[in-house]
């Protein structure tokens, strides 16, 4: 008798663990069948509407910058490094060689000099 109730126990268990498999494989289904539906996003396009509406931020203009500058258009890159550097210089030493970059790439050889300069501040008062 007892053997009966373990098995039949067994057999119950395994029939709800594939009723909860099908459950779930059936959600995934639907959620892929939904995904086709999603829109994509420009993020960099979104975050420059928001910048040219007049929103500033640290966060915001490193964003903008390092797109542009992975992506090698170094007029944007600096521009967005132009405005960052407006709002701080208390920046990473990797913005300071990337703005330099992008102005020396665009032509701006005595800027991108001055910020050559400051980061030679920089270093010097993180030294001290």
């Amino acid at each position: 008798m007892k053997g009966a109730n373990v098995f039949i126990s067994f057999l119950f268990c395994l029939f709800v663990q594939n009723v909860q498999s099908q459950t779930q494989i059936q959600k995934v289904y639907i959620t892929d069948k939904k995904g086709k539906n999603y829109a994509y996003v420009n993020v960099t396009k979104t975050y420059e509407r928001i910048a040219e509406k007049g929103y500033k931020s640290v966060d915001l203009f490193q964003k903008l910058g390092n797109i542009f500058y992975a992506e090698k258009n170094m007029s944007k890159a600096a521009k967005w490094y132009g405005e960052l550097f407006s709002l701080t210089y208390d920046l990473d030493i990797s913005y300071y060689h990337q703005y330099a970059k992008a102005l020396t790439a665009i032509g701006d050889i005595e800027k991108a000099n001055f910020i050559l300069e400051k980061l030679k501040i920089q270093l010097i008062t993180q030294k001290l």
